[in-house]
């Protein structure tokens, strides 16, 4: 394990790791497809899943142009709203910007507060510019540089997504601390030589055999006491519950 005092700046992942964003979206098409059973709305939440994979993977490619989050999301929404026959232009539309009004996870803003007196904090996000800015704002996430993917014009794990965060740090790869619940994220920013630290969620890409990661936490409060030498009061139970 890195000692922390060698870590100068913390950047994190924000949707799946500071924000519950399958719960959101999956808590946002219940509301705008009248369905009750709950295995059409896990299809609808695949089928919009895949869109956006698919289509950031084309971008990454060079087989699509750039196109922002706000503009995917849109057309998965588009999608969904074909399959269902949902035909509501205003539930259409506040379906596509579900994505902004996403819940943190019950450590979420305490673990933020507490790293913040010690390390200056990033977000590092796939999200459009807009679009995360809406989303801190809506999760209360505070951060003393919030970074989006839209600046590089592309989608992690693309390098230049993560040269976003260096450049900004103004300090060595080797100083700067990764935190995802997705390993694919962290192998992305271990390629540029970033620190990574891998914190555990219900949904995520957890690690594999292979991957040696610099830490790896149950939650953001086990993350916070590695990274400040602190024992935290937070419960014990219930901490990744995103109604906090």
């Amino acid at each position: 394990m890195v000692p922390s005092r060698d870590i100068e700046v913390v950047v994190f992942d924000v949707l799946g790791t500071m924000v519950d964003e399958t719960g959101g979206l999956r808590a946002a098409l219940r509301d705008a497809v009248p369905v009750s059973d709950e295995s059409t709305v896990d299809q609808l939440l695949t089928e919009w899943r895949e869109h956006v994979e698919r289509e950031q993977r084309r971008i990454g490619e060079g087989n699509r142009p750039y196109a922002n989050t706000e503009m995917i999301d849109r057309e998965a929404a588009l999608r969904v709203a074909d399959r269902a026959a949902l035909t509501d232009l205003a539930r259409i539309e506040r379906l596509a910007t579900a994505g902004q009004r996403l819940k943190p996870w019950g450590d979420s803003l305490v673990a933020l507060t507490r790293l913040a007196r010690r390390f200056p904090l990033m977000g590092l996000s796939n999200a459009s510019r807009a679009a995360l800015s809406r989303l801190n704002a809506h999760a209360g996430l505070r951060w003393h540089q919030a970074l989006s993917a839209e600046d590089a014009r592309a989608y992690k794990p693309a390098p230049e997504v993560y040269r976003l965060a260096i450049d900004a740090a103004g300090c060595p790869p080797r100083s700067v601390l990764m935190v995802a619940a997705h390993a694919w994220d962290l192998r992305g920013a271990q390629a540029l030589g970033m620190r990574t630290a891998y914190v555990q969620r219900p949904v995520g890409d957890p690690p594999q055999e292979s991957d040696s990661f610099d830490w790896r936490a149950n939650s953001l409060y086990e993350l916070a006491d590695a990274l400040t030498g602190a024992r935290s009061d937070a419960p014990a139970v219930g901490i990744l519950d995103p109604d906090g």
